[in-house]
């Protein structure tokens, strides 16, 4: 909520820019949540600055987002098990025909994006999303990372090779889908090794549980757990999780079990993004059991 006055010019001129700032930091985060916290904390900086040294307010609140955004990642990046909220999950059923037909689907395709960013480092996301996303100068960039015009271009290039080359992969569906079955097989099977062969070394397992958000890093960890894990389930189906391919689990009564959405690039698997929470799912708009 805010604490603006409607009758203060500076707040009036705030609250023109808090749309904007509020998807730039949403870009940033992934979390709607944050992003209000984070707007909120540009307009507390705002209220004790003297307004008539801002010669360009846009900008300056850009800036402001910018770096409390970047203070944000980077808190995420040291203690990962304090991660974003995630986006709303958009699941729609995977059964092949044109999805670009599919309304549903074609917005949980730009929720992938945010899945995507999510990959990015802290300042590769930062210099990506306010180019790329919102057009802001390499020079203003630059001085929110603390470093030159020339340097945060590099790093917006590199995370731009990154979201070029997982949209890529998110493209080929079919080959996607079958790095995935190749998983859950191994899985079903307790085959250890086979599960290393599709897994990405650095991959990362978000899981949301009842008891909050566990987060475990690299292949031989994934796998051990994907093994042990593999069981209890009475049904499962192929849907599309924000874009990406992904299965919904479900117990022998008929209640889900767990969702799981993938993120695969270069035929292996780099992010699982798993819910096990059965309060969450039972808030979700879920196709029934085949």
């Amino acid at each position: 909520m805010s604490d603006t006055s409607p009758t203060d010019p500076v707040a009036k001129a705030f609250e023109a820019q808090r749309d904007r700032l509020r998807a730039v930091a949403y870009r940033m985060l992934g979390s709607h949540a944050d992003a209000e916290d984070v707007v909120q904390e540009a307009w507390l900086r705002l209220s004790r600055q003297d307004a008539a040294t801002i010669h360009n307010l846009a900008g300056w609140l850009t800036t402001v987002v910018g770096r409390i955004s970047l203070d944000v990642l980077r808190s995420r990046q040291a203690h990962p098990e304090t991660s974003y909220d995630d986006p709303q999950l958009v699941v729609t059923v995977d059964d092949g025909p044109a999805p670009e037909d599919d309304v549903a689907l074609a917005d949980s395709v730009g929720l992938a994006l945010l899945v995507v960013i999510e990959s990015l480092g802290p300042s590769e996301r930062l210099a990506f999303v306010l180019h790329d996303l919102f057009a802001v100068p390499f020079e203003e960039i630059g001085q929110i990372l603390g470093k030159s015009a020339n340097a945060a271009k590099m790093l917006a290039s590199r995370a731009r090779r990154k979201v070029q080359a997982t949209d890529r992969q998110t493209a080929a569906g079919r080959e996607q889908r079958k790095v995935v079955d190749a998983f859950l097989a191994a899985a079903r099977h307790g085959d250890f090794e086979g599960l290393l062969r599709v897994l990405d070394p650095e991959v990362k397992l978000t899981i949301d549980t009842p008891d909050g958000r566990v987060v475990i890093l690299g292949a031989t960890e994934v796998a051990a757990g994907s093994r042990l894990g593999a069981g209890g389930a009475g049904g499962v189906r192929k849907v599309l999780v924000n874009g990406l391919p992904g299965i919904i689990s479900w117990r022998e009564d008929g209640t889900p079990l767990a969702i799981l959405a993938f993120t695969v690039v270069d035929d292996r698997i780099a992010g699982i993004m798993a819910v096990a929470d059965p309060v969450k799912l039972a808030s979700m708009d879920l196709p029934a059991p085949e």
